[in-house]
């Protein structure tokens, strides 16, 4: 296994700059998961790091080497396409041990690395199945084992989940998840899919026109998001946003507007707001709780049944308003329902930047 550092990357497709002195630190045996919607260049950077599109600018370093201008061959990586890429005229065996038998890899230990991935990835009973013959998660689990018989340093997975039905995905995260605890190796994962990114990464990047908005863990990046576009980019359903201003009135700091107020002077601001500012609030669907006594008035609009919770969506005020409900109470749609806001959960943005205050 080894780090991955990237330093000033820039990258121009067709005149195109579709990266700009991004940086980014990958360690050694770490699991980092590359999301964001299509087109902001995270298969992009993947396929520079694998060596797959020239770089206008900056460098790559493997395992503290320049590879930037190495072929991929020569870069220690494995890559996971999207599409299986399988032979079709070949077993599984075959198709797992074809670069080896290439590269004149002695036959004992081609047996011994194919033994090895077949073992991990459960598929030592279809060892001498053509592709024609495995479902869409089998292949997907060929392709994988692929990689894995070449050890390389680096793993490098673009979005090959994206192709199965969700009980497979399911399956094939938690196995992905075992497979990196078992092998240690470095992984770099590309998906649009945050819940792929939030059970896999052990940190992420969330990406937004080539720019990385956020590095950290799912964790902290969930709960403190850097600015708007992250706020709004993660979670299902969405984080609930309030435009409105901050202001100072007997010592405590207020977010106000024309349908609410809200106390938010227990709120760890990076910087001290010592005047009125235009701001907007964000709230998780979960840290707004609902039913009687809560104060604000609103009616349910909508209730979405999610089996072990409900999604509540209240029209409040004209806006819409999504809560989550554990219990069993009956709710119904058009009867009225108060709200509150947990002001210690909240997250503040400038109204301009819309950076994170």
């Amino acid at each position: 296994m080894a780090n991955v550092a990237i330093r000033n990357l820039q990258i121009e497709l067709g005149g195109n700059k579709v990266i700009d002195a991004l940086d980014l630190d990958v360690r050694r045996g770490e699991f980092v998961v590359l999301l964001g919607p299509s087109g902001c260049g995270k298969s992009t950077l993947l396929h520079t790091i694998a060596g797959l599109i020239d770089v206008s600018g900056g460098s790559i370093e493997i395992g503290g080497q320049d590879m930037t201008m190495a072929d991929p061959k020569d870069r220690g990586i494995a890559l996971v396409f999207q599409s299986y890429a399988l032979y079709p005229t070949m077993n599984v065996e075959k198709n797992m041990s074809f670069g080896l038998r290439i590269n004149g890899t002695p036959k004992a230990e081609i047996e011994r690395r194919v033994k090895r991935a077949a073992d991990m990835l459960q598929l030592g009973p279809l060892l001498k199945r053509k592709p024609a013959n495995l479902s869409g998660g089998q292949r997907q689990r060929v392709a994988i084992g692929r990689a894995i018989v070449r050890e390389a340093d680096v793993f490098l997975f673009d979005e090959p989940l994206s192709n199965l039905d969700a009980k497979l995905r399911t399956e094939l995260r938690r196995e992905l998840k075992q497979l990196h605890k078992n092998l240690g190796a470095t992984m770099i994962y590309v998906t649009h899919d945050q819940v792929e990114a939030m059970t896999l990464a052990q940190r992420m990047a969330v990406m937004k026109g080539g720019v990385i908005q956020q590095f950290d863990t799912p964790a902290a990046i969930y709960s403190k998001p850097a600015n708007l576009f992250v706020a709004s980019f993660l979670g299902s359903p969405g984080m609930n946003l309030f435009k409105g201003w901050l202001e100072q009135r007997a010592g405590r700091t207020l977010f106000r507007n024309a349908q609410l107020e809200l106390d938010v002077s227990a709120y760890d601001f990076i910087d001290p707001v010592t005047e009125r500012r235009d701001c907007v609030l964000g709230v998780r669907p979960e840290d707004i709780v609902s039913g009687a006594g809560r104060g604000l008035k609103a009616t349910v609009s909508l209730v979405e049944a999610m089996g072990n919770h409900r999604v509540l969506w209240l029209d409040f005020e004209g806006s819409q308003v999504a809560t989550i409900v554990q219990d069993l109470e009956p709710i119904e749609a058009d009867q009225p329902r108060e709200f509150a806001i947990l002001s210690e959960r909240i997250s503040l943005f400038d109204g301009a930047s819309e950076q994170r205050l």
